[in-house]
């Protein structure tokens, strides 16, 4: 047996281990922008948003309530995730229940903050920072949420030309 193929075969499991603990989070943001966004969008109020915060707070604790929430409870127990930016995620959606216009630029990159920035953010624990890096770790974080808000803005955008 070629001493290659072992390693690439702990390369595949090791890929494989980090898209199921990307995708927990992945799956977790998707799950929270439907509460506002998806079909049950008109029914969600603030205190549906509340439960869904205790929720976050329990799996944080170890306590998930369903499998899928079961996978970012792992993904939290294996890497350095904050609960911060899931919770900030949280307050961009009590955001959406409540207002859909911004009066200037800084209201509207805040909003972008809540709702994209945050993914950025956690993400960074999960991917993690190439060890040959020299960027500092600040600069990654900052990194990831202006790409995070650069997203929501081009999102919005491509939304106000279809309408």
């Amino acid at each position: 047996m070629d001493v290659r193929d072992d390693d690439s075969q702990d390369r595949k499991s090791a890929f494989s281990f980090f898209l199921a603990m990307f995708s927990a989070h992945v799956v977790w943001c998707r799950r929270t922008d439907e509460l506002v966004d998806g079909p049950n969008a008109s029914r969600i109020t603030a205190t549906a948003l509340d439960r869904w915060e205790a929720r976050l707070e329990d799996l944080f604790q170890g306590r998930p309530f369903d499998m899928m929430d079961a996978a970012l409870a792992d993904t939290v127990a294996k890497f350095p995730v904050d609960i911060q930016p899931f919770k900030d995620m949280i307050e961009g959606m009590r955001m959406d229940l409540t207002k859909s216009r911004y009066r200037n630029f800084d209201e509207l990159y805040l909003y972008c903050y809540y709702v994209a920035g945050t993914v950025g953010l956690l993400s960074v624990p999960v991917m993690g920072i190439a060890p040959e890096s020299q960027a500092p770790t600040e600069s990654v974080y900052n990194a990831a949420l202006a790409l995070g808000i650069a997203n929501q803005l081009t999102n919005i955008l491509r939304d106000v030309g279809e309408e």
